[in-house]
Formats: structure tokens, C-alpha cells, sequence
């Protein structure tokens, strides 16, 4: 198989698709590479590693690509240099990317949604959600840690004792485990909660007390929380507001692919936190799980900087692109038949819930519906 690696080409994005640890292991299974110049650059890795690793580095040609790779979804001009029949994978939010799902869908080409691969056990491997969740969660930590002036742990010294940070964790996914695992390697009391029944033993599992509200837990599918009603969410910002005004750090991780995320701290209830705190807000780009927070900055509410994430796992491009690139390598693994051919199994279903078009169809029904709604 032909497979192209293009520089991301949207503002801030500094992953690659591919990483030359990957690009030889697709070598090596058969698949011709060729890499866009300067692809790997922002996240450190170099046009002479890839070309060592056994890729073609240049200006790739995207009509005779087989398949295309990048982190985020191509450009509509992009799409239009991608042959009939070829293929794609990316990260494709399609209700934020209307436009390149229409071209794709008239261009013919088959695309692959990473955030859609379904979370089974056979697609762990392929979960990039997860992997790039992962890089947050212990990003979200580093930057709390960063901003807070004052040590994480406790120190006794003959000068006294220095107590430590009060941390509370709000969402205990992937993200949210991962920021209480190293908010607590570094020496902080942590205190999590999470509306899923099952997440109280993980929490614990991480050496972190869980928040019990007593309220009916939300178990929704693929792993995620389901939907709260208004006055349910009403009641448990009620509960957790003590809990956050003791806290030093209050990290938020809760969000659902494709919806917006939910508001789960006031600025109100921010507004009740010691002076010098510090909120993370990692869900600032789909909305916000703290009112007020805005992605890529921080704001002061009450005595609190609160800082909104935009494309964290950006923020550690070589290890997210590593994670990233393993994911993708597993994916391609599964739809390649013989001699390293394109060969997709729609009765797969990792193949055909991650599959958003295909043979000038829109396959992905949540999206053929925004679609039609958007025309009607």
C-alpha cells in the first residue's frame, strides 16, 4: 500500500501522524512511505530520521496515495488531490467538520475516524483517544504543578512543616486517572470524583480518596458517563462545591466525543477557592467543564487562575505522536489483506464503526444526519 504522511497543516497542531519508529515498522510490513518535508519537525523528529527509517521525504503526491495519514482532518484542497477510491485516516470531529465529510463523501474516498474506533477490548491498541488522553492527564498535573506557588508534597524540616496541596480531580477516565497518578507521584493529597460507579475503585486503585455525593451514578455506553438531567447536575455542583473550596487544585476532565462538554463547576463555586488556586480546565475546547474557562489561556476568577487547555497532547507532540503513530500501525494492521493491500472488512467492527464515508456514501449515521438536517 501507498501510504502518505502530510504536515499538519492547522495552527498549533505540532503531532505527527507517523513517527520513524513506525514508518519502519510499515516498511518493513510491506508499505511503500512517503513523508511531507518538515512533517515531524514541531515534535522533534527530523526528515533524516524518516528517510533513514526507509520513507521518501519530499512533497508528497497525494493523487497516487493509497492512504493518507494526519492527526487532523485534511483541508478540503487536500481532499481534492486524494485519488477515488484512496483512503484516510485522521482524527474527524464531523460535526465540526461538515464541509470536509461532504468532500470526501462526493470525492469518493473512504474515511477513517479515529475518535470513532469503538471502545471494545480488540481495539485497545488502536484507541487514540485513550493514548492521547493519557498525554493530558499527566500534562494537566505538570501545569497545575507549574502554576501553583507552592510545593505539591508535604516537607517537614527543621523550620516546620510545609503541608501539602489539596488536589481534587473531577472526571476519572483515562485523563482524569492519569492526572491523579502523577498528582500524587508528586506528592499532593488527592481527591477525585466521578458519576460512574465503576471509577470509585479506580480512584482508590490510584491512592486517591473518591468523593462520595450519594447520588444515582450515570453509566453510559462505551465507557463514557451518560447524560445528567439539570437538576441532578444542579445538586451535585451543590455537593462538590466544599470540596472544591479546599482545594489548592482542582483539575476538570470530563468530556464526550462529538458533544459538548459538561458544565460541572460554576464560577461561582470557583469563586470560593483560596487565593493563589489554581483550576485546569482540560475540557475548555468543547465548552468548558468550568464556566468561564477559555481554551489556550488563563483567566482569573475570584483569587483562581484558571487555565484552559487547547489541544493539550499537542503540548508533548514526540510522546503523543509515538502514542498516536502505534495506534494508527495497529489500525492499518487490521485492514490490510495480502501483499500489504487496502483490503477494509466492513464486517469488522472496528472497520466499519470507525468508518465515516465510503463509495460516495456517508456510512457514519449520526453524521449522515447532521448532514441531512443541514440541507433540509
Amino acid at each position: 500500500m501507498k501510504i502518505s504522511v502530510v504536515k499538519e497543516a492547522r495552527e498549533g497542531e505540532t503531532r505527527v501522524a507517523l513517527v520513524p519508529e513506525a514508518v519502519a515498522k510499515l516498511v518493513a510490513a510491506g508499505h511503500d512511505i512517503a513523508v511531507e518535508s518538515g512533517a515531524g519537525a514541531d515534535a522533534q523528529f527530523s526528515d533524516a530520521e524518516y528517510a533513514e527509517a526507509g520513507a521518501q521525504v519530499g512533497q508528497p503526491n497525494l493523487a497516487a496515495a493509497e492512504m493518507v495519514l494526519s492527526v487532523q482532518p485534511l483541508a478540503p484542497t487536500q481532499i481534492a488531490e486524494v485519488a477515488s477510491g484512496a483512503a484516510t485516516i485522521s482524527f474527524l470531529p464531523t460535526a465540526q467538520s461538515l464541509d470536509q465529510v461532504k468532500a470526501l463523501r462526493d470525492g469518493h474516498v473512504t474515511a477513517f475516524a479515529l475518535e470513532l474506533v469503538p471502545r471494545i477490548s480488540r481495539a485497545q491498541s488502536m484507541d487514540a483517544l485513550s493514548s492521547q488522553a493519557l498525554v493530558a492527564g499527566y500534562r494537566s498535573a505538570i501545569v497545575a504543578a507549574g502554576l501553583l506557588h507552592r510545593f505539591f508534597p508535604l516537607n517537614m524540616t527543621a523550620a516546620g512543616t510545609v503541608q501539602p496541596a489539596q488536589v481534587v480531580v473531577l472526571g476519572a477516565g483515562v485523563a482524569g486517572l492519569q492526572a491523579i497518578a502523577t498528582c500524587k507521584r508528586l506528592g499532593s493529597v488527592v481527591k477525585a470524583y466521578d458519576v460512574r460507579a465503576a471509577a470509585a475503585e479506580e480512584i482508590r486503585s490510584m491512592g486517591a480518596k473518591a468523593i462520595d455525593l450519594e447520588l444515582d451514578t450515570l453509566e453510559g455506553s462505551g465507557g463514557y458517563a451518560r447524560e445528567m438531567t439539570e437538576d441532578r447536575a444542579a445538586r451535585q455542583r451543590e455537593l462538590l462545591t466544599p470540596h472544591i473550596a479546599n482545594a489548592d487544585v482542582l483539575i476538570t476532565t470530563a468530556a464526550v466525543p462529538g458533544r459538548r462538554a459538561p458544565m460541572l463547576v460554576t464560577a461561582a463555586m470557583v469563586e470560593q477557592m483560596k487565593p493563589g488556586s489554581v483550576v485546569v480546565d482540560l475540557a475548555a475546547e468543547t465548552g468548558g467543564n468550568v464556566e468561564g474557562s477559555q481554551p489556550g489561556e488563563i483567566v482569573t476568577i475570584g483569587h483562581a487562575q484558571v487555565w484552559g487547555g487547547a489541544n493539550v497532547p499537542g503540548q508533548m507532540p514526540g510522546p503523543a505522536s509515538r502514542l498516536l503513530a502505534q495506534n494508527i500501525v495497529n489500525l492499518l494492521a487490521i485492514m490490510t489483506g495480502e501483499e500489504a493491500a487496502f483490503q477494509p472488512d466492513f464486517e469488522d467492527e472496528i472497520v466499519a464503526g470507525s468508518c465515516v464515508t465510503h463509495d460516495g456514501a456517508v456510512r457514519h449515521e449520526p453524521t449522515r444526519e447532521l448532514l441531512e438536517g443541514a440541507a433540509s
